[in-house]
C-alpha cells in the first residue's frame, strides 16, 4: 500500500472508501489492525470500507441487540450473538463486519466452535446494522448469504430477506414471523432513551409475552 495504516485517522461518524483494495491486502489490513479496534471494516470485490461509530450508534447497537436476545429467551429459542465478527469469503470477493449478528436456526451448527469459515459453515440468520450516518450496503450480505438483514437509521427499521440471493423489504421478520417488529423495535428504542435500559427490557418482555 502507498500509505501505511498508521497513517489513516477516520473520525467518528465518518466512513474511509478505498477501491483496487485486493483480497490479500485486505487480509493484511485485517491482520495488521487485529480485533480490539474501534473502527468496523467491510470488503467487497475490490472495495474497502472502514467506518468509525458514533456513541448514538453503539447505543442503539447495543439496544436492538438486548431486545432480539430478550425476545429469543422469551421464546425459549436458543442463540449465539457474534456481535461484529469478522465473516469473510475469499471466492466471492466478500468480507462484513455487521453491529451485530445471530445464529439462530443454524445456532445448533456453530455451538462451540471458535472460528467461523463460511466455505464449510452456514452465514448468520440475522444481521443488524445501524445506518446513522451511512447507509449499509446490500452486495457483500448478499454475497455472503445472510438471510435476514435489519437496517435501523435511528428513527425506523426496515427488515430485508433475501429471495433468489437478493434482499427484498420484508414487513415481518422471518426469524420472528408472529411479531410486529418494524413498529415495536424502534418504539421500545426510544423508550430506552427516557425511561432507561432495565425498564424497557421488563416492558418489552411483557409485550412479547401477552402478544
Amino acid at each position: 500500500m502507498l500509505l501505511e495504516l498508521n497513517q489513516i485517522i477516520v473520525p467518528p461518524g465518518q466512513q474511509l472508501l478505498l477501491k483496487n483494495v485486493s483480497w490479500q491486502m485486505y487480509e493484511n489490513i485485517l491482520s495488521e489492525l487485529g480485533e480490539g479496534r474501534a473502527t468496523k471494516i467491510n470488503y467487497y470485490q475490490g472495495m474497502l470500507e472502514i467506518v468509525t461509530p458514533l456513541l448514538e450508534h453503539e447505543v442503539n447497537k447495543v439496544t436492538i441487540g438486548d431486545l432480539v436476545k430478550a425476545l429469543l429467551e422469551e421464546l425459549d429459542i436458543e442463540c449465539r450473538s457474534l456481535a461484529s465478527t469478522t465473516f469473510k469469503n475469499e471466492a466471492m470477493a466478500a468480507g462484513v463486519e455487521a453491529d451485530d449478528c445471530f445464529y439462530i436456526q443454524n445456532e445448533a451448527v456453530i455451538i462451540g466452535k471458535k472460528r467461523i469459515d463460511l466455505t464449510i459453515d452456514p452465514p448468520p440468520d440475522l444481521a443488524i446494522e445501524i445506518d446513522i450516518t451511512s447507509r449499509t450496503r446490500f452486495n457483500n450480505y448478499e454475497a455472503l448469504g445472510v438471510s435476514e438483514l435489519w437496517r435501523y437509521d435511528g428513527q425506523s427499521l426496515e427488515i430485508n430477506v433475501l429471495e433468489d440471493g437478493k434482499y427484498v423489504k420484508s414487513n415481518t421478520s422471518r426469524n420472528f414471523s408472529q411479531f410486529p417488529l418494524v413498529d415495536a423495535i424502534p418504539q421500545y428504542v426510544e423508550q430506552s432513551k427516557v425511561v432507561g435500559r432495565n425498564a424497557t427490557m421488563k416492558a418489552f418482555r411483557n409485550w412479547v409475552r401477552e402478544f
